[in-house]
């Protein structure tokens, strides 16, 4: 099986509800790095998975969404917690929904919120 990533860093604030998290309840931001691999077992005739080109694009409008801004404020995020896991999910989602190649199978994103702590999401493609 044939796997593209891409990554890109950036920040953004969140703060945690639900729950007694200590300092995690107030705002707060982190460095996040996502990571976005893309599987399928052939290559289309260019020898392309996808076209990282294309790949980098709709990853970087993704995350223009997200990049300085306060992901509570967000409508994906109304009635969430914005937990590492559900922010994954929804990049995840996002990233998957209009991508079509006949070759892709399978989408993963990666997301870590500083250098020792990430969670991540994986669906199908199409």
């Amino acid at each position: 099986m044939y796997a593209l990533s891409v990554r890109r860093d950036f920040r953004a604030e969140h703060f945690l509800i639900g729950g007694d998290w200590g300092a995690e309840n107030q705002p707060h931001a982190h460095p996040y790095r996502l990571e976005v691999e893309l599987h399928g077992d052939a290559l289309d005739a260019h020898g392309y998975l996808l076209d990282i080109v294309d790949l980098e694009a709709r990853l970087d409008a993704v995350l223009a969404r997200y990049t300085g801004r306060r992901l509570n404020d967000l409508p994906e995020f109304a009635g969430l917690n914005p937990s590492l896991e559900h922010f994954a999910r929804i990049v995840c989602a996002t990233l998957a929904t209009g991508m079509s190649a006949p070759n892709l199978q399978r989408i993963r994103v990666r997301l870590w919120e500083n250098d020792a702590a990430w969670a991540s999401y994986e669906r199908a493609v199409g």
